[in-house]
């Protein structure tokens, strides 16, 4: 399959998962190390499609710029704390999460 082929085939996976869920609801992905926090600044679904496509130098440049990273113990806390809800998608191992006001 072409990369454009597998990028809509993913973008729509990724459009069809993609979910508002309690943070709490995330603490074991969290404890495992496998939650990323995107910023609201990308599209969440994009970002999920460029990590299914292994696209290095658009995630380095992200992260970087610091767009995305690996939710903070801090981060993990406010979130808890506040009972919040992210934006969540899974991208195997990973799940996306993005906080949006």
């Amino acid at each position: 399959m072409a990369d454009s082929g597998r990028e809509s085939l993913l973008r729509r996976e990724y459009y069809s998962q993609t979910a508002r869920i309690p943070w709490r609801d995330l603490q074991t992905w969290y404890a495992k190390g496998a939650t990323v926090a995107v910023d609201a600044s990308l599209d969440l679904v994009e970002v999920a499609v460029q990590l299914g496509m292994d696209n290095k130098a658009l995630f380095e440049r992200w992260m970087g710029e610091g767009q995305i990273a690996g939710v903070t113990d801090e981060q993990a806390r406010l979130w808890f704390e506040s009972d919040t809800s992210v934006w969540a998608v899974v991208s195997a191992p990973w799940v996306l999460v993005q906080e949006r006001v």
